[in-house]
C-alpha cells in the first residue's frame, strides 16, 4: 500500500503539488486524473521517489520514503513518461540489465525476465534491437522492466501517450492483467481511460486533490441523482427544490426556447417518501410542469468537468 499524508512539493515559489493525501490499497488500479499540468507527473514522481518532497510523508508498504529509501525502491517499479530504454540493446539483454539492477538473483534472472516477456507480449521480439521496434513495443518493454525485481506496485506516468488506437487498447489490456495481481498507479487525462480500468480514482487539479472516487461504490452510497425537465422559471425551480430535506446540490444545466430547464439534483433519502414524489408535489404545487424525471448516476466526465469548474471559479 502507497499512503501520501499531506504532501508537498514546491519549485521555487510554485507550489506544483499542494497538501495531498491519498491511498492507494494493496491489489487495486488507481488512477491520477487531472488536465496537463494538475500534477500528476510531480506526485507519481515522488511515490517513485525520484523527487523528493518539500513536506509531508510517503509511505510504502509503511515504510517512510525518506527514511528506508532502498528497502521502499524494491517493492515499487515505476514507467516515467519518457520510456528510460537504452536503443542499442536487445529486449533479453535490456530486462536482464533491469534484473540486476533490480537485485535480481543471478541464477533467478533468466527465468525471472522469460516469466517478464512471456507477461508483456514480448518473447516473439526478444532478440530484436530495441531502437527498432514500434512506439508499441517500446511501451510494453517500459512496463516490463518496471515489473522486474517482483515490484508489488507498479507506477505508470500517462503509459498510453502517442500510441495508436490498437496499441492503446493492447496496453490497457496489458494493465488489467498486471492489476490481477498487482497495486497499479497510473496517470491519464483520458477520461474513458481512467474509468474502464481503475476501481479507485483520484482527481487533481492545479496540485490539489478535489475529489477520490470508489467506482465500484459510486451509485451505491448515499448520494444519488436526478434529471430533471422543467417548465418554469429557474429562479424559482432551484431554490424550491433546494429546500427540501435530503437535497444535497441542485444544479441547472440547460434551458431551451419553449421555457423549460434542465436541472441536475443531488441527494440522500430522507424519510420514508421518495425523492421523485417530494418533487413531484413540490412543483405540482408550483404549478411548474415536469417533462421528464430520470433517475441516473453521475459520469466520471461529469463529475470531473462539475468539481474542477467549482475550484475555478473559487
Amino acid at each position: 500500500m502507497i499512503e501520501l499524508k499531506g504532501v508537498t512539493r514546491r519549485f521555487g515559489q510554485v507550489e506544483a503539488v499542494k497538501n495531498v493525501s491519498l491511498t492507494a490499497p494493496d491489489g487495486q488500479i488507481v488512477g491520477l486524473l487531472g488536465v496537463n499540468g494538475a500534477g500528476k507527473t510531480t506526485t507519481l514522481r515522488m511515490m517513485a521517489g525520484t523527487l523528493p518532497p518539500t513536506s509531508g510523508q510517503i509511505l510504502i508498504g509503511g515504510m517512510d520514503l525518506m527514511r528506508e529509501p532502498r528497502a521502499c525502491r524494491r517493492l515499487i517499479g515505476y514507467l516515467p513518461e519518457r520510456v528510460p530504454l537504452y536503443d542499442e540493446m536487445t529486449v533479453r539483454e535490456y530486462l536482464m540489465f533491469a534484473a540486476s539492477l533490480r537485485e535480481v538473483e543471478r541464477r533467478d534472472a533468466r527465468r525471472h525476465v522469460e516469466e517478464i516477456m512471456d507477461l508483456c507480449g514480448l518473447t516473439d521480439v526478444e532478440g530484436r534491437v530495441l531502437g527498432h521496434l514500434s512506439k508499441g513495443y517500446r511501451q510494453r518493454a517500459g512496463i516490463a522492466q518496471a515489473l522486474c525485481g517482483n515490484s508489488a506496485t507498479l507506477i505508470l506516468d500517462e503509459p498510453t501517450v502517442g500510441l495508436d488506437p490498437r496499441q492503446v487498447s493492447e496496453i490497457r489490456q496489458l494493465i488489467r492483467e498486471i492489476g490481477k495481481s498487482h497495486t497499479i498507479i497510473f496517470s491519464s487525462h483520458i477520461l474513458s481511460e481512467v474509468e474502464q480500468l481503475c476501481r479507485k480514482v483520484v482527481i487533481l487539479h492545479h496540485g490539489k486533490v478535489l475529489r477520490v472516487v470508489d467506482m465500484e461504490d459510486e451509485g451505491k452510497g448515499e448520494a444519488q441523482h436526478l434529471r430533471l425537465r422543467v417548465r418554469g422559471e429557474e429562479r424559482r425551480i432551484c431554490p424550491a427544490i433546494r429546500s427540501l430535506p435530503g437535497v444535497l446540490r441542485v444544479r441547472p444545466v440547460s434551458r431551451d426556447a419553449i421555457g423549460c430547464i434542465d436541472v441536475n439534483v443531488e441527494y440522500v433519502d430522507a424519510g420514508e417518501i421518495p425523492m421523485e414524489e417530494k418533487i413531484f408535489h413540490l412543483l405540482s404545487a408550483m404549478d411548474a410542469p415536469i417533462y421528464q424525471m430520470l433517475k441516473k448516476r453521475e459520469s466520471l466526465e461529469e463529475m470531473f468537468l462539475q468539481v474542477t469548474r467549482e475550484e475555478e471559479a473559487e
